[in-house]
Parts: structure tokens; C-alpha cells; sequence
């Protein structure tokens, strides 16, 4: 009897772990999808500052007209390959998702 209800029980914990795995892999499927989703915008600015230890560059842009944004100076997240190349006081133009709260390059290049 009792290596019927420990069987039970391990039958049991297996099921209820694997469908923990599965939960995890959908939000992560959700996540992906939802930052894929995220429009792109397009602006053209200067840089203020790099920053490659934390991954930002502090950009001076113009109108976003697809976010309805005014002119502005803000950072954003990208990559020291994104990054490569330029300096401050560069004139760049740029692509940008929004992720939650935070903007993060897709593409930077010189003007």
C-alpha cells in the first residue's frame, strides 16, 4: 500500500512540475512576442554621452512623430556594437522600441 500512494504522490509532483515548466515557457513566448510587437520609431538626434559600462548613450533628438513625442534629451540601451564608431557630438539617426519604460536602440548609424 504504501508504494502505491508514493507513487501517487510522485506521479503527482511530476504532472504539477511539468506544468510549471510549460507555464514558464508560455510567458516566456508571451514576452517575446509582445517586445516583437513593439513598434519601431525612428529619430535623429545628437549624442550627449556613451556610456559602455551600463549600455546607454544619452541622445539630444528631434520630434518622434510616430510616438507623438516633442524634442527631447533622453538615454537609451544599446550595445557596445551599436555603439561602435561614434562619438559624442556625433549626428546620428536612429530606430528605437520601447520596452516597458525603456527606450532601446535597434539600429544607430553617423549622419
Amino acid at each position: 500500500m504504501k508504494n502505491v500512494y508514493l507513487g501517487a504522490v510522485l506521479m503527482l509532483a511530476f504532472a504539477a512540475g511539468a506544468q510549471a515548466q510549460d507555464s514558464m515557457a508560455g510567458m516566456k513566448d508571451m514576452q517575446m512576442k509582445a517586445e516583437q510587437a513593439a513598434p519601431v520609431a525612428h529619430a535623429e538626434g545628437t549624442i550627449k554621452t556613451i556610456d559602455l559600462d551600463q549600455g546607454k548613450v544619452t541622445l539630444a533628438h528631434g520630434p518622434v512623430v510616430a510616438l507623438k513625442w516633442p524634442a527631447m534629451t533622453m538615454g537609451f540601451k544599446a550595445t557596445a556594437q551599436q555603439l561602435e564608431g561614434l562619438k559624442v557630438g556625433d549626428k546620428v539617426a536612429f530606430d528605437f522600441r520601447m520596452e516597458g519604460s525603456a527606450a532601446t536602440i535597434v539600429e544607430i548609424r553617423k549622419e
